[in-house]
């Protein structure tokens, strides 16, 4: 009898531990939006954000030779206003970049903090260095690998 009761038993055991769920939260829930640059940024870059009552934060501080940048997106705000700054040995131009959005809650369980997903809605900017600005992925979620957005500087030729 006890043949039969012992590996039942440890089977019994063996299953309920493997049964129990595991939480797979993301490490980090911060959404990124992945600004891309259509030619390398060879000037010193700093980004500043918009935060609230005209005060403004930077995000991104004396980059050079960049390529492409992450930035936050705010929860709550249905446009995030950005400003570009690029300064070169002579003189220093500013750009501001509004990026219109619609927000939308994102739950992966009940154990985790919700994080907030993003669809880009629209796209506008000064045009002191930035000839344009092109949407090349609307959805702003976990997955930063493919540019939400392209900058023309002017003078590039691509």
């Amino acid at each position: 009898m006890q043949r039969i009761i012992r590996p039942l038993f440890l089977s019994l055991i063996l299953l309920a531990m493997v049964s129990c769920a595991s939480i797979d939260c993301p490490l980090n829930n911060m959404v990124y939006a992945k600004f891309k640059f259509a030619k390398r940024v060879t000037d010193t870059l700093t980004v500043a954000a918009e935060i609230s009552d005209g005060r403004d934060s930077i995000l991104f501080n004396r980059g050079v030779d960049v390529d492409s940048i992450q930035l936050p997106m705010s929860y709550s705000r249905s446009q995030d206003v950005y400003y570009f700054e690029f300064k070169d040995s002579v003189s220093t131009k500013t750009d501001k970049i509004t990026v219109s959005k619609e927000d939308r809650p994102h739950f992966e369980s009940v154990d985790c903090n919700p994080s907030v997903f993003h669809t880009i809605t629209g796209v506008s900017t000064t045009h002191n260095v930035i000839d344009s600005i092109a949407v090349n992925n609307k959805d702003v979620t976990y997955d930063a690998r493919k540019p939400h957005l392209i900058i023309y500087l002017k003078g590039n030729s691509d």
